[in-house]
Order: C-alpha cells, then structure tokens, then sequence
C-alpha cells in the first residue's frame, strides 16, 4: 500500500469523500503542516500551531492512480480560498498537497499546474505543496466521524453533480 496525505478542508468530509474512491484502502485524519509536537484538536482549532486538518489515505496503486487521488482532491473543496473552506475559517482548514516521495512532489506540482492551466477556477490556485512529515493521528472519536453518524458528506454531493 501506498500513502497519499491531503488537506482541503475539515478533515471529516475529506476523509468521507476518499473513503468513496475504489482502491483507497484505509484513511485516517490528523494533523500535519505545523509547529507544534502532538498538537490536540482543540489546540489546532484554536490556531497558532500551523498544522493543518489533513487526511492520510493508504491505497492499493494497481487499483487507483496517485493522479486519480489529485483528481478528487480538486473536485471536493475550492483551492482558491487561503485559510478557508465554505464556514470554516483558519489556516487548519487551508488546502494542501502533501507528499511522501519526489515523484508525488513532481506529480502535485504538475497536478496543480494541469488545474490552473485549465481556467475550471477562476482565482489564483493558493494550494500548498508540501512534504508530509509528522502526522498526528486526531482522537479515535475524529476518525470515520461522518460514516459513524450516518451523515452524507458535503463532497459526496457535489462529487455527483
């Protein structure tokens, strides 16, 4: 298996819209990007850690493409907001790539440049790329947290649409 680690968003409807992907084997949230050792979620959600709510999501790679992933990462938030998605305010909430080997690098940025290139958004792309180093898990009650309330995540819907 392979990881792949993305922040767009409250990391409870990314997890959910991963979890959907044929091949994505295994998902966790967490937190990753910022300053402080073993941050809590409430310490993240207050700011000034710089971590940012991010999903690590281990697939199978002869079942889905890296670049299948990038592709649902672009289609589930808006890469265009610094710090923000939809209600949800702060640098936690910022969109990000975050890689685990040069070739996700090199495969992100490329990714990123197809998206720009292509005018879908109509603001500058301010997503990060960024090496994925100390992830730390959120609290077992943070994990699979939609699926366990029966809620449908926002980005099941507008994944359809």
């Amino acid at each position: 298996m392979v990881k792949a680690t993305f922040a767009a968003g409250c990391y409870w409807g990314v997890e959910a819209a991963f979890r959907e992907v044929p091949g994505v084997t295994a998902t966790r949230v967490g937190f990753l990007g910022g300053v402080t050792a073993a941050p809590s979620y409430g310490e993240v959600c207050s700011g000034g850690t710089g971590h940012a709510e991010a999903v690590e999501v281990e697939f199978n790679p002869e079942a889905v493409s890296y670049e299948a992933l990038l592709e649902r990462f672009w289609d589930i938030h808006d890469p265009t907001t610094a710090d923000r998605q939809g209600w949800d305010v702060g640098d936690q909430y910022r969109s990000a790539i975050f890689f685990h080997t040069s070739e996700q690098e090199a495969q992100a940025h490329a990714s990123l440049a197809t998206q720009d290139a292509s005018g879908r958004f109509r603001d500058p792309i301010v997503t990060g790329i960024v090496a994925a180093t100390g992830f730390t898990p959120a609290h077992e009650e943070h994990q699979r947290y939609l699926e366990k309330r029966g809620m449908v995540p926002q980005s099941s819907l507008s994944a359809a649409g």
